[in-house]
């Protein structure tokens, strides 16, 4: 590859960060959203957005510097409370999603053509995702519908209250849940795509030991993890771009998009096809956030200013 692989010395920042959920406050907002509904349960999500935009510094600083960057002007305090509450809100709907209550939201898919025919081909595909959006869209489409499986790798450690609590409200819905960090994850990805799943993972931040790769996006060179392209290409999948963009409301636009097949990639052109990859991935996700502006969810320094 042109540019070489970096090693990560220490934890990244976003893995340094102490999750920040009250897991009494999240009880009660579950309690809350299902006993009274979608919309009196939002009206809570108000008073947490005011409260991150006010007490957590770096968060907004972080927010600040990337809406400056995607929106091309002066990101004030409006626009980091439009930031803070369209996260919020994806959090809030998970618990709805998660208890397959699919008839609250306006969902629209687009680009799943080309999905649904790679999987006619071979079993299982990869979909690359990224902190944009809502990924609970996605597995909860794929059991709105007959036949599409979707297994989610996920790194589980900084969000232990928020899934906990998510779990109970469907303890099913957690069950295709592969965890990052086993010397077993790839044996079980494997294992899931053989059996015809959509195995979704979010290639936009590198665990401590991660080599990384600098990528033009929006503008600057920014550091994406090699490690989910490396697997892609050892399990010669087709793999495709999935984001669930959260429109306001209740409106969600599920976007699929493909960015490599790695099927019949020989061993010599590996490092370039990863390569190719990576750059479409960054390219179609500046692309999204521009469509999307207050969907980026990577409330850190991301391009390390």
């Amino acid at each position: 590859m042109t540019d070489k692989p970096r090693h990560t010395d220490a934890q990244p920042e976003w893995m340094r960060r102490q999750e920040r959920s009250n897991l009494a406050i999240l009880r009660l907002m579950v309690w809350i959203s299902l006993s009274f509904g979608r919309r009196v349960g939002r009206l809570v999500l108000h008073g947490i957005a005011v409260y991150f935009v006010l007490f957590a510094p770096a968060a907004r600083r972080a927010s600040r510097a990337y809406l400056h960057r995607v929106l091309g002007r002066y990101a004030g305090w409006r626009d980091g409370y439009r930031h803070v509450f369209s996260f919020a809100s994806t959090i809030h709907d998970r618990i709805y999603l998660l208890n397959d209550r699919f008839n609250v939201f306006d969902i629209e898919v687009k680009g799943d053509q080309a999905l649904l025919a790679a999987i006619e081909k071979q079993p299982g595909a990869l979909l690359m995702g990224a902190h944009l959006g809502s990924f609970e869209v996605l597995r909860a489409m794929g059991r709105g519908k007959k036949g599409l499986r979707v297994a989610m790798l996920m790194y589980e450690q900084n969000a232990r209250k928020l899934n906990a609590t998510l779990a109970a409200i469907n303890p099913k819905a957690m069950q295709d849940i592969i965890s990052l960090g086993h010397l077993e994850s790839m044996l079980e990805v494997r294992d899931k795509l053989d059996e015809g799943y959509l195995v979704g993972m979010l290639a936009d931040r590198s665990l401590s030991d991660d080599a990384t790769v600098p990528v033009e996006f929006l503008g600057q060179e920014a550091a994406f993890p090699l490690g989910p392209w490396r697997m892609a290409a050892m399990l010669k999948r087709p793999v495709f771009l999935m984001a669930g963009l959260y429109l306001g409301g209740n409106r969600y636009q599920l976007h699929f998009e493909q960015l490599a097949d790695f099927s019949n990639i020989e061993r010599g052109g590996r490092d370039a096809a990863i390569k190719a990859a990576m750059q479409a991935y960054a390219d179609s996700l500046a692309r999204l956030c521009r469509l999307a502006p207050y969907n980026w969810f990577n409330f850190f320094d991301f391009w390390k200013s």
